[in-house]
């Protein structure tokens, strides 16, 4: 199999050091370089251009952003962003995605190296999803133990549903990853202000997804909204999970609202797409609609699977129009897609299905 070529692009000699013995600690990548400065990354890359690169934000000479949206407008490359952000500064990693990186990876900005080391499976896993990614140019005006894979039964036990027959309102549930944050973007400016309410996990750190969702909300018709504890779903507007909390949904009498839940990774994530669907199946049934979009891995597919099985109506997203073809791929496998559409077509195609609720 061919190695994941990667080149570190950072100006701590720790940050490189450690983020290269942990890399090289799995056989399917290879480190082909590190630089302390875009201005040296650019030299590298002539010499040899990586599969991927780890990229901070904050450099001497050059910002990491002004590189990235340099590299994505004139020779795209997959970018995992690994810089320290804090509350203020996520804006500054919402701008990295919407500059092309195909991953954000958070660190402190204390006992950077510990963390970077106890995050290693993450880190591995994220520059191999990225090697996969299909991005397109863009200009813009030590082993720690493996987590366990748990399923949606760490969070929702397996049991009969318990949805309402039959709703005047249609809920919509919405899984994504990696490549997620642009499709949703595409998708959510696309619906009318009186679509079906909506409820969202998008994998994301903590801390961004206030800053994703409030970039939403000032793009589109519809309200978006980082999901609170007992949000109520409700038509025109999008709930989206915290980074780091599951969001389950849950039902009084007609009423749809959104429960937050601090249990364990499910699918090695936290929010699950899993778990949102498995909720989704047990209190909405018929009266949802599923859609799960690009990403990387399978978290989800078997929730659509438990959705689809309820009576929802499920879509995924096409091979073509994804960045990763991974958790769509895998909910096809399974059956678990009534559709299979590219991403222009979903928010028309939800809307279509809602009305013939």
């Amino acid at each position: 199999m061919k190695k994941v070529r990667v080149l570190i692009v950072d100006d701590s000699a720790v940050v490189r050091q450690t983020l290269t013995q942990i890399l090289q600690s799995d056989a399917t990548i290879e480190v082909i370089g590190s630089a302390s400065d875009p201005y040296i990354a650019v030299k590298k890359i002539m010499d040899e251009v990586p599969d991927v690169i780890t990229l901070d934000i904050e450099m001497p000479r050059m910002d990491g952003l002004t590189f990235l949206k340099r590299i994505m407008s004139q020779h795209p490359i997959p970018v995992v962003v690994i810089s320290s952000l804090t509350d203020k500064g996520s804006e500054t990693g919402i701008r990295a995605l919407e500059y092309g990186a195909v991953e954000i990876i958070t660190k402190p900005k204390l006992n950077t190296k510990q963390f970077i080391e106890e995050s290693s499976i993450r880190i591995c896993d994220s520059v191999k999803a990225a090697a996969l990614a299909q991005v397109r140019r863009k200009v813009v005006v030590d082993k720690i133990e493996v987590t366990p894979k748990l399923s949606a039964d760490a969070i929702i036990s397996e049991g009969s549903s318990c949805s309402m027959l039959q709703t005047t309102e249609m809920v919509v549930a919405i899984g994504a990853s990696t490549g997620g944050t642009e499709a949703l973007r595409a998708f959510l400016t696309a619906l009318p202000h009186d679509c079906p309410g909506i409820v969202i996990v998008q994998h994301m750190p903590e801390k961004f997804t206030q800053s994703f969702a409030n970039r939403l909300n000032e793009q589109c018709l519809i309200t978006v909204k980082e999901a609170e504890d007992g949000d109520t779903v409700i038509r025109g507007r999008a709930l989206i999970a915290p980074g780091n909390r599951h969001l389950l949904l849950k039902r009084s009498g007609a009423r749809y609202f959104v429960q937050l839940n601090d249990g364990p990774l499910v699918n090695r994530h936290r929010p699950s797409v899993d778990v949102l669907f498995r909720s989704f199946a047990r209190y909405a049934g018929k009266n949802a609609i599923g859609i799960i979009m690009t990403g990387m891995g399978d978290d989800g597919a078997k929730g659509l699977l438990e959705m689809k099985a309820q009576g929802a109506k499920t879509i995924a997203q096409d091979e073509k129009s994804c960045v990763v073809f991974g958790m769509p791929k895998e909910a096809i496998r399974l059956g678990a897609a009534g559709k299979v559409l590219p991403l222009d077509m979903i928010a028309p195609t939800m809307m279509k299905l809602s009305v013939q609720h």
